[in-house]
């Protein structure tokens, strides 16, 4: 993903492109942040049992 601003537009919006990722890319990448925020969420519960011990 990936964009670039562009000069003013004359009502004063800033104007920028936008390059859509690869849909193969993006999965990937989606599927490692749900990877991740299960992991948080697995430790995160190790360490709330830790605690309450």
């Amino acid at each position: 993903m990936s964009f670039s601003f562009t000069d003013p537009r004359p009502n004063n919006k800033p104007a920028f492109s936008f390059t859509e990722p690869n849909p193969a890319d993006l999965d990937e990448q989606l599927q490692a942040i749900a990877d991740l925020a299960h992991e948080i969420l697995r430790l995160t519960a190790e360490v709330r049992t830790q605690i309450r011990s």
